[in-house]
């Protein structure tokens, strides 16, 4: 066990900064390449760019947290749909179609 973090500390400690420099290299050129010309945006630089690498992992990559998917959710949930009688289901179709369609329909504006 010792020897596997002897291995794996120094590994650690190059991997980071490689993953750091290499990650924000890449999200600098592809943003100086892409949008400056489609959207008129400014170029970056090298720290704002591993900002914007930071921002996102914290919003879509979760520090290395488990993601909200749970392994037999959909069968749990088909499960619960087969145990629902038909009176049930239809009475959850229609309060979904209805939840639907007050956020399809834009609200009404109001009057002066």
């Amino acid at each position: 066990m010792n020897k596997k973090w002897i291995l794996l500390i120094p590994l650690a400690i190059l991997a980071i900064p490689l993953f750091i420099v290499i990650g924000g290299e890449i999200v600098r050129y592809l943003w100086n390449w892409l949008l400056p010309s489609l959207f008129g945006w400014r170029q970056i630089t090298f720290r704002q760019a591993v900002g914007i690498l930071v921002l996102c992992r914290m919003l879509f990559g979760r520090f290395g947290h488990r993601s909200s998917y749970r392994p037999g959710f959909r069968s749990r949930m088909t499960g619960r749909w087969k145990q629902r009688t038909p009176e049930e289901r239809e009475k959850f179709r229609q309060e979904l179609r209805a939840c639907w369609s007050r956020m399809a329909s834009p609200d009404p504006k109001p009057s002066a």
